[in-house]
């Protein structure tokens, strides 16, 4: 451990027990501060293990009757169907804060209903169900999206408020101690010196008397 490079006055003592308290109160807040980021990461963390069982299952689900339908329509029939989205959508991209972290929101813009872009005679009841999912899944996916980047971000904000905690609990905090002790040793050596000093001065005092 590196020691502080310091002069022993009773000045710089004060100002080390100064610098001191502010690093063990700063370490106080970094360490509740991290605590409540690894509780709102486990709440993301779980949210998006159901948002993306839940997307998987969609989507698995979707692709199924895709097929379904793809076996039962040609090609360019599924492809003339699919040209036009069955509603416009936006996709509004904001910022939230979350203990005052910057973290993306998302938020989707879509038309109130939901109705088929194409006829119904030329298509199969598995490509309705394939769209009427898709359609499901959407938001399910904004979402996803949006958690799993907070998720992203919490994890960064971990790691470094991980590294300060650790730097102030085994760097600094000792090398405050480790100077504050030497001061205090040096300091006492030197009023015992005083001491003894000025003993050996009323002694030779004395005997002059």
């Amino acid at each position: 451990m590196v020691t502080l490079q310091v002069k022993p006055t009773r000045m710089e003592l004060s100002n080390l027990k100064r610098k001191k308290k502010v690093a063990v109160r700063g370490h106080k807040l970094m360490k509740d501060k991290r605590d409540e980021l690894v509780r709102r990461f486990i709440i993301y963390v779980r949210r998006n293990r159901v948002l993306r069982e839940q997307v998987e299952e969609k989507l698995a689900a979707a692709m199924q009757r895709f097929v379904l339908a793809r076996a039962t329509m040609s090609a360019e029939a599924v492809e003339e169907a699919l040209c036009y989205p069955a509603r416009p959508a936006t996709v509004e991209a904001g910022v939230q804060h979350v203990l005052s972290i910057e973290v993306p929101q998302l938020r989707l813009a879509a038309a109130e209903g939901f109705s088929y872009p194409y006829g119904f005679m030329t298509t199969s009841a598995e490509l309705d169900g394939a769209v009427q999912i898709f359609s499901e899944a959407l938001p399910m996916l904004m979402e996803l999206a949006e958690v799993e980047k907070v998720c992203n971000r919490l994890a960064d904000e971990i790691e470094k408020t991980r590294r300060r905690v650790n730097a102030l609990e085994y760097v600094m905090i000792p090398q405050y101690d480790e100077a504050i002790r030497q001061i205090t040793m040096k300091l006492d050596e030197n009023e015992r010196g005083n001491l003894i000093r000025l003993m050996k001065t009323k002694q030779m005092i004395a005997g002059r008397e």
